[in-house]
């Protein structure tokens, strides 16, 4: 597995890594001894940036990960995060209605030794804020994590879908390492201002949701494919009429990558990789055959015309619907 460093001075980590939300949360129901297989392999095969949350089944993907992480700590490079939250405080196993923001200083302290307990671990390597309240200045959290770092309980700071006058703010108190946004092909919103100044900070720009969560893969036909509880069926861009246009550039992917000799997620994956060596892709799985394929992607090599042929099958802006509801976009881009 190819490396590359998180931010400027940070370790080199999997060029590739693993999102871990879908092994608790959102995507259907859990496999917890699959996705435990799932982690070992992703380390024995050198995927070892691992990324989660504390909202991620409400601290169960955490408590999933907590035994992998101990067992293999030296080979792991964590990441997890926190300001999400449910009136279900510390949540309670199944989480509660009532989501909101909190961005304060208290809770990124309370949340961080919540996340640590959790995952039965001393340090977090890359703790990022999940979302940010606008009521907060960003400067009073950013301070928080800094404290957290300076006690030794946080290595490197992260923002995640964060404007880039938040970046520069928050750079200015504290180094940030990394910032977390959804980027794929479906998704190109943070090239331009974002990723120049992500560029200019020395920032590492980590792509979630880089295969679109799932549509690139080739293997969504239809929203009957997604079990009843899964999330996606509540987000836009898998709503009846704009699925069907998305399928439709998920083809001219699937196209490229025949011709390339690679399935159409390594050729999604291939192109963020082949957009800079600061850009790290985090593709979810819980399934080992899932993420053995994922991490393939990583020794397919683009030419500039494989890359902007890749880049032309799905323009800017093409794709169908927003890429969350309006609740959700409303707690991004602060």
């Amino acid at each position: 597995m190819i490396k590359r460093r998180v931010g400027a001075t940070g370790p080199e980590v999997s060029a590739i890594g693993l999102g871990c939300m879908g092994m608790s949360f959102a995507y259907g129901g859990a496999d917890d001894a699959e996705s435990t297989r799932t982690l070992h392999r992703a380390l024995d095969l050198g995927v070892n940036h691992l990324d989660t949350a504390d909202m991620y089944g409400f601290g169960a993907n955490e408590r999933l990960l907590g035994p992998v992480v101990r067992a293999r700590r030296d080979e792991v490079f964590l990441a997890t995060k926190f300001g999400n939250r449910t009136s279900g405080d510390n949540f309670g196993g199944t989480g509660s209605p009532g989501a909101y923001v909190d961005s304060s200083a208290a809770w990124a302290k309370e949340a961080c030794d919540a996340s640590l307990a959790r995952l039965g671990i001393d340090t977090i390597d890359l703790y990022y804020l999940h979302r940010r309240n606008p009521d907060t200045p960003i400067e009073e959290t950013v301070g928080a994590l800094a404290e957290l770092v300076q006690a030794g309980k946080v290595r490197l700071i992260g923002l995640s879908e964060v404007s880039p006058a938040t970046l520069r703010a928050a750079h200015a108190v504290h180094p940030i390492s990394a910032v977390q946004m959804e980027y794929s092909l479906f998704t190109r919103d943070v090239e331009g201002e974002m990723l120049a100044t992500c560029r200019e900070l020395g920032v590492s720009l980590v792509a979630y949701s880089p295969v679109g969560r799932g549509l690139l893969t080739g293997a969504i036909t239809s929203r009957e494919q997604l079990a009843e509880d899964d999330w996606r069926r509540t987000v836009p861009r898998f709503a009846d009429g704009n699925l069907d246009a998305n399928l439709k550039l998920a083809e001219a992917v699937r196209a490229v990558a025949a011709e390339l000799g690679c399935t159409p997620a390594q050729a999604a994956l291939a192109w963020l990789l082949a957009q800079g060596e600061d850009v790290l892709p985090i593709p979810g799985t819980k399934r080992v055959r899932y993420l053995e394929e994922n991490a393939a992607a990583a020794d397919v090599r683009l030419t500039p015309e494989q890359r902007d042929r890749l880049g032309g099958a799905v323009p800017a802006g093409a794709v169908a619907g927003e890429r969350y509801t309006p609740a959700g976009m409303r707690t991004v881009g602060h």
